[in-house]
């Protein structure tokens, strides 16, 4: 299935409304992570509360330590910073990269926006060597979003 073919499915998911909003966004993990070959690990990240941090919310993959991370820290905290998408081809290649799992090599990071402010983001990891396209880019900033309309 292409990414253009999941949009319909990500609308629907967003508009069932007798649905909790983290049971829509498991909903949207699910959906990606079982449909996208190379999408390994996907989850959402939000900021907590006024604290400088992002605090891990609803996900699909392997356990993460990682249910916190300081704003700045990793290339989710740097998002958090930068307000910009991130797209990480090589993971062994980045500084401030934190490892979740040692079969990950490369992430895509796509901030959530809602009134203008940066509130959370999408966070995906995969095992395949540089995956990520312009095409995933734009197809998680719609997923992004569509997610802003719930929050």
């Amino acid at each position: 299935m292409t990414l253009e073919q999941l949009r319909p499915q990500i609308s629907t998911i967003i508009s069932e409304h007798t649905a909790t909003v983290d049971e829509r966004l498991l909903s949207i993990c699910e959906v990606l992570e079982s449909n996208v070959p190379y999408y390994n690990w996907v989850g959402f990240y939000f900021r907590n509360g006024d604290k400088e941090e992002l605090k891990l919310g609803p996900y699909v993959g392997a356990p993460t330590d990682h249910t916190i991370i300081p704003f700045g820290k990793g290339i989710c905290g740097q998002v958090a910073v930068s307000n910009q998408n991130f797209v990480v081809p090589d993971v062994s290649a980045q500084d401030n990269y934190i490892a979740c799992s040692m079969t990950v090599k490369a992430e895509i990071v796509v901030p959530i926006f809602v009134n203008g402010e940066n509130i959370g983001q999408i966070d995906i990891d995969s095992n395949t060597p540089d995956p990520f396209s312009e095409e995933d880019e734009r197809f998680l900033e719609f997923v992004c979003t569509q997610v802003a309309s719930l929050l």
